[in-house]
């Protein structure tokens, strides 16, 4: 069961490389993002992708928001994050490749849990791509809870999960 409008966001425990403007080439350890307690009294977008890389995912999705974050910003975001079936360091590679820099945290969920905890997840070993990966949606969480979710019907698509119907959202 997919979690909805209204619910608490669950605790989740994801990784990602943190931006060093010092070092922006560097390949540095992970840190964790607790999603119960980095999200409390914090107004968040929380978007996910099948896989970074990947043609719509590179293309569309991750772009329209790299392109609004101060738009975002503007309407009260504190804190944007991406998040993907893969490890946190080719989160980190796509985030450098996509020029995110500290704009989107690129958090990784490879074991799946994230998927599993809310419900959106998908099947996508008919691909190739295996049987534990992130549908395409996005979230608006506030202070702890759901505020918005739209989740796309096709997830070569990004129809109502792009920065843009985000924007419209908050």
């Amino acid at each position: 069961m997919s979690i909805k409008v209204g619910d608490e966001f669950p605790q989740v425990q994801l990784k990602y490389v943190p931006y060093d403007a010092a070092a922006p080439n560097a390949c540095k350890g992970p840190e964790l993002l607790d999603t119960k307690k980095d999200f409390v009294g914090k107004k968040v977008v929380l978007f996910g992708v099948p896989g970074a890389f990947s043609p719509t995912c590179s293309v569309a999705h991750l772009p329209s928001y790299v392109s609004k974050v101060d738009e975002l910003k503007a309407k009260g975001v504190d804190l944007i994050v991406c998040v993907s079936g893969n490890d946190f360091f080719v989160m980190d590679a796509w985030g450098k490749q996509e020029k995110v820099a500290d704009k989107i945290i690129m958090a990784g969920d490879a074991n799946g849990d994230l998927g599993r905890a809310t419900g959106l997840s998908i099947d996508l070993s008919k691909v190739g791509l295996g049987a534990v990966r992130l549908t395409r949606f996005a979230a608006i969480i506030d202070n702890g809870k759901v505020a918005h979710l739209d989740v796309e019907s096709d997830p070569t698509e990004v129809t109502v999960t792009g920065a843009d119907s985000i924007l419209s959202a908050l």
